[in-house]
């Protein structure tokens, strides 16, 4: 069956509105029970969320879908992504499930699911989830009476993270006489990130971590780094991180108030682990997005750079069948898969500090490792979904401008699979021509699919 619910990154929607309603996600809640239940008698999920208001919502309707079917739910309140994986490990839970939108406005949320291991549910489970709810037979399956879970609140969950957290910078080392800037999205990562980062004794400048429910990510956090950049220069400090709203992804700024995306911090990290020889197979992973400018440098220094399609579940699959343990996007979703089993922006943010310090220079120095080539990205609205390749109008269009640009750039054409967009990214040497190629490209999909 054509899938509905899931998309590359779990459920996600508007808030209130159809799949992201209480209705459903009791459904989604039974069928996940359910589907724990025929491997375990009695299985437990971990239920964290971000700081939206609707988490509220959505986390009571999951748990009263779950609990109905005899299996019970640890709550672990407001807590970055990451840390529900880790949580889910710790407490030996058999699955555990995020309400977050990550960096999507407040007005929208979502749902995804970690196994018992800390990693992205299978396709099939995801599958067969959706089968249950789609087809209406989960509304069929019931528990008795004298069966029904029930719901406990976790309240060391925070602690465990951070003290997880703390332990992945090397042992003996010292964030003494740092002063960091951290701006936490009004998000998940509000008080875990600057507690982490002064229990290793770093000065923190604390930015964007009152949230009410509704200001997450509203112009801050890793999508709106120009409060971040100033208040590392006016504070003088070291270096700057920015979370998104779910803490999974980070970018940083240097010294000079300058923005390290997540291609740069992959190249900086790759290099920092190739000299303490701990680099397996003198490999990264990245995505089809991550700019040429990674592969020119990580060439330089001997390093092999394997793509995938984008999204981080993607690059993990790689990483685990091929025993890497260095990947991530441009957009910050950086994996250490010695320290993590996903995306985890606090843990990238004390590998990057581990780097400085080993190497006794600033970031700015680090960053010098890669330089980007211009890179143009443009979301377009669409309104029905369509295969690229069945666009033969915009497949010219492309085929054309790649002929133009004699192998010295890059052109993506992807529709989103979070939002009702497609993504243009043109990459090259020249700023006005890529902008000029990028827009004609997402004007055509426009009027195919807008």
């Amino acid at each position: 069956m054509a899938r509905t619910l899931f998309g590359t990154d779990g459920i996600r929607g508007v808030a209130n509105r159809d799949p992201m309603t209480p209705e459903v996600m009791v459904k989604v809640g039974r069928a996940a029970a359910h589907l724990l239940r025929g491997s375990t008698e009695r299985p437990t999920i971990v239920i964290g969320k971000d700081t939206r208001l609707t988490g509220y919502m959505l986390e009571t309707a999951l748990t009263a879908g779950i609990t109905s079917m005899g299996v019970d739910v640890l709550l672990v309140g407001p807590l970055p992504t990451p840390g529900i994986a880790f949580i889910t490990r710790s407490l030996r839970a058999d699955a555990g499930i995020v309400i977050s939108a990550s960096h999507n406005p407040y007005e929208d949320n979502g749902i995804k699911f970690f196994s018992c291991d800390g990693l992205k549910l299978p396709d099939a489970m995801e599958q067969r989830i959706e089968e249950l709810v789609c087809n209406g037979e989960i509304d069929g399956i019931r528990s008795a009476p004298s069966e029904i879970g029930k719901a406990y609140r976790v309240d060391d969950a925070v602690g465990r993270y951070i003290e997880f957290a703390k332990n992945t910078l090397p042992k003996g080392m010292t964030l003494k006489g740092m002063r960091i800037v951290v701006d936490c999205a009004n998000g998940a990562a509000y008080k875990v990130s600057p507690a982490i980062l002064r229990e290793l004794n770093a000065e923190v400048i604390p930015l964007n971590i009152q949230p009410d429910g509704t200001n997450i990510n509203q112009g801050c956090g890793s999508l709106y780094p120009d409060g971040l950049r100033q208040a590392v220069v006016a504070h003088n400090a070291h270096l700057g991180f920015a979370h998104d709203g779910d803490a999974d992804r980070l970018l940083c700024v240097d010294e000079r108030g300058e923005l390290v995306d997540g291609d740069h911090i992959l190249a900086l990290c790759a290099l920092d682990l190739r000299r303490e020889a701990r680099l397996r197979w003198d490999t990264i992973v990245a995505t089809v997005m991550s700019n040429i400018g990674l592969d020119l440098a990580m060439r330089a220094a001997g390093i092999t750079v394997v793509r995938t399609a984008v999204g981080d579940r993607y690059v993990l699959e790689k990483m685990l069948a091929e025993q890497y343990i260095l990947g991530g996007e441009q957009s910050g979703h950086i994996i250490f898969l010695e320290h993590h089993t996903t995306g985890d922006g606090i843990v990238t943010a004390l590998q990057v500090l581990a780097a400085m310090q080993r190497c006794g220079r600033p970031l700015s120095e680090l960053n010098a490792c890669m330089t980007s080539y211009p890179q143009v990205l443009i979301n377009t609205p669409v309104r029905r979904r369509a295969a690229i390749e069945e666009l033969p109008r915009v497949q010219e269009m492309i085929r054309s401008a790649e002929v133009g640009m004699a192998g010295n750039g890059r052109i993506l054409v992807r529709l989103s699979g979070t939002e009702p967009v497609a993504r243009v990214m043109v990459e090259g040497e020249e700023t006005a021509r890529i902008e000029r190629l990028a827009r004609e490209i997402a004007l055509a999909i426009e009027k195919e699919l807008g």
